[in-house]
């Protein structure tokens, strides 16, 4: 009976945890379809009368947000993809291949993780500036793309696999490019799948970046689009909150995919030399 108790009362906990952690998610998606009067109406309520599309119809032709959602998709794949190619052969290099000042090379490596990214902004700023990358979107790709927290738990991740197998496909004669495309990346699903979620979740929240780099509208993301909703008198909240709601759903679906391998790359940064 204490048993059952005390799981009970943790049942209740977690499901008073996960309300509580909802409910302003939830706010914002049912008031993406209320009208302004419905949206400060008073006493407020969650559900409007007469719910419509409204909103999102205004938002995507007024709002241009469809121009926002593909530049902001755009940037996200392209940095994510070219993040996992970069990090994912770095990672494994430190790994799997010892040279002359490997350890002195992975330690400056770690060393950039102590570096907050308002001190080199400026810097790679200007190098986005003298190679002709200012309002491009490949100004927002590039820099994005080596990652030393990536390296890192890809480094990890492999040091936790047997060299055996690399022995075994050597001994079959394959190449060193085949042992990491066909041996070596299928063992790393876990580890690639949670680069694929941070690079993505990273580039899709980014803000401060974008509003250096870009300054034409038409490259406009999503966050400097949402932004840009709040007037200086006014704000838009109606099509802010269909945006914002429109926002989330390709994290969403990227996590949810995701997600069951979140645990095993995480602990990779866990394994002993």
């Amino acid at each position: 009976m204490k048993k059952r108790f005390s799981a009970g009362i943790t049942w209740v906990l977690l499901l008073l945890l996960t309300f509580l952690f909802l409910m302003p998610v939830v706010w914002v998606i049912c008031s993406s379809f209320k009208s302004t009067g419905e949206l400060f109406a008073w006493p407020p309520s969650l559900f409007g009368k007469n719910p419509s599309l409204g909103n999102y119809r205004r938002a995507m032709a007024e709002g241009r947000f469809g121009i926002y959602f593909f530049n902001t998709v755009f940037a996200s794949v392209i940095a994510t993809c070219l993040t996992i190619v970069v990090n994912v052969m770095s990672g494994y290099a430190f790994a799997k291949y010892h040279f002359k000042g490997e350890k002195l090379l992975f330690g400056i490596v770690l060393a950039t993780l102590m570096v907050p990214l308002e001190v080199i902004m400026i810097p790679i700023f200007k190098v986005i500036v003298a190679v002709n990358l200012y309002n491009s979107l490949w100004g927002l790709i590039i820099p994005a793309v080596a990652s030393p927290t990536a390296v890192f738990l890809v480094r990890q991740y492999y040091v936790g696999i047997p060299d055996a197998y690399m022995e075994a496909a050597r001994i079959d004669g394959a190449s060193e490019l085949n042992i990491l495309m066909r041996v070596m990346l299928p063992l790393a699903k876990p580890v690639i799948s949670v680069l694929c979620i941070f690079s993505f979740m990273w580039r899709w929240n980014d803000y401060l970046w974008p509003k250096l780099v870009i300054n034409s509208k038409e490259r406009y993301t999503i966050q400097l689009a949402l932004a840009n909703y709040s007037g200086e008198y006014s704000v838009d909240w109606n099509s802010l909150l269909a945006m914002s709601v429109v926002s989330m759903i390709p994290v969403i679906i990227v996590f949810i995919t995701l997600q069951k391998y979140i645990i095993g790359g995480m602990t990779a940064g866990g394994v002993k030399e």
